[in-house]
């Protein structure tokens, strides 16, 4: 994609390389003299070529290994427009002096109500049901209505979340005004800490799970096949966090069997899916919803978003 054209002629040089990840909200511009300018879309392969000069880079998904920041020794600031920071090698940033800011908090009101709009569609059967219309089971039948799947009540379930950030605290809140028992779960193999269920017990006695950690080497494929097998049967799994905390193909292997009621995923390992991958075949089954990592996406979340970005790097820039 071309880029557009530049605010200003002097000051430091600011790139965004992915625009089109905001949906067409600005990210406010800092106070300082500076050189704004933007790409709807970046190929990985155009980054190098696309920073040189800028002391500040704007993303969301697009990578920055070690060799891409040695290739830009004028790069001072790495402002993410997510809470994530996976994309970026930290540990190559700080050697180079180079300073990574995300923002903290600005969806979780999105998120937490996406969570609830997941846990209300698979414990009632919201797509089977739809389905049944569209399809003609409930015209064409001779009762009043279709049992096209088992509709649960969700007071009185417990609901297990795994992380205990600010979006699992606001899904916790929601999900006791609705009635059901909330429990956070410690980390796996280590006992609780205070305010913690035991991780395998709350596998084991939660109806609903859901995801909210960061993607790190002890938390991938956290869901595999052993810990699917270790949860209560029918449980319903709930994933807004990163794809990669879920081996897909275990989670088909366990709906298949029928041990998982269901599950609720916004996000994917790789983004977007290739064809043939497990989570478009998840996608299809009706006791699944795939969303298209759109939990955050709110208009009020990606205007905060956008705001504290801008103040991250007007901040920067002015040595705060």
């Amino acid at each position: 994609m071309g880029q557009e054209a530049a605010a200003g002629t002097s000051g430091p040089r600011i790139v965004h390389l992915d625009r089109m990840t905001m949906g067409g909200v600005e990210i406010p511009r800092p106070a300082l003299a500076h050189q704004w300018v933007e790409y709807e879309f970046t190929e990985p392969g155009e980054v190098v070529a696309r920073l040189q000069g800028a002391e500040v880079a704007i993303i969301n998904k697009v990578r920055m290994d070690a060799a891409t920041l040695a290739a830009l020794p004028q790069l001072r600031l790495i402002a993410v427009t997510a809470t994530g920071t996976d994309v970026v090698d930290s540990e190559a940033a700080r050697a180079r002096g180079v300073a990574v800011r995300n923002v903290v908090g600005y969806a979780g009101t999105s998120v937490a109500e996406h969570v609830v709009m997941l846990m209300f569609a698979l414990v009632r059967g919201l797509v089977p049901f739809r389905e049944s219309v569209i399809d003609g089971r409930w015209q064409n039948g001779r009762a009043f209505t279709v049992f096209a799947a088992p509709v649960r009540d969700l007071t009185g379930m417990r609901l297990g979340l795994i992380g205990s950030g600010a979006i699992a605290q606001a899904v916790a809140d929601r999900a006791r005004a609705l009635g059901l028992e909330v429990v956070f779960a410690g980390r796996r193999g280590q006992a609780p800490g205070a305010g913690k269920t035991a991780f395998e017990d709350v596998l084991a006695t939660s109806d609903i799970i859901s995801l909210h950690c960061p993607l790190t080497d002890e938390t991938r494929h956290m869901l595999n096949a052993q810990t699917l097998a270790a949860m209560k049967p029918g449980a319903v799994i709930i994933n807004t966090a990163r794809g990669a905390l879920i081996d897909l193909e275990a989670l088909e292997g366990a709906l298949d069997e029928g041990r998982i009621g269901g599950a609720g995923i916004d996000v994917a390992p790789v983004e977007p899916p290739p064809p043939g991958s497990p989570i478009l075949r998840l996608a299809a089954r009706p006791n699944v919803i795939v969303t298209p990592h759109s939990a955050w996406l709110s208009e009020q979340a990606v205007t905060l978003l956008a705001r504290r970005t801008g103040e991250n790097i007007d901040a920067f820039l002015a040595g705060r």
